[in-house]
């Protein structure tokens, strides 16, 4: 990944990440990634006094990229404060997976730069996807 694309996505994930609605951890998340035309789509985490119903900042700026006609993730950044790398959590891969390949970039992000890479096998190896279904008959 080009230093710009990473540029881009730091900066798209950063503007969200000020936009999350976390009342209650307090933990803000954003995230941006690049689809298959090179546009930038963003998402940030929003909680819900019922935690379960609240949505990731990975799975908003994959709706925004479906809602904007992308189909393929190239490349995903997510932007959190904290002094470890934060990854997308187990639900927020498999959401990843349904629109990228094994080979894709994941970026893990901290206020200070970026702080690891990964890709999508690397974080959910041997994984269930589309190409498992039977289609046709």
């Amino acid at each position: 990944m080009t230093e710009p694309d990473l540029d881009a996505l730091f900066e798209a994930a950063a503007v969200v990440r000020g936009r999350a609605h976390a009342p209650y951890s307090g933990f803000q998340v954003g995230a941006a990634l690049r689809d298959e035309a090179g546009r930038i789509h963003a998402g940030c985490n929003v909680e819900n006094a019922a935690y379960p119903v609240g949505t990731c900042a990975e799975a908003g700026a994959i709706a925004a990229m479906i809602a904007a006609g992308g189909r393929r993730i190239d490349a995903i950044l997510v932007l959190a404060d904290s002094p470890s790398p934060v990854t997308p959590c187990g639900a927020c891969r498999q959401r990843i997976r349904e629109f990228a390949g094994p080979g894709t970039p994941i970026l893990s992000a901290g206020l200070d730069g970026l702080r690891a890479h990964y890709t999508l096998d690397q974080l959910l190896p041997t994984s269930f996807g589309p190409e498992h279904f039977i289609h046709g008959t």
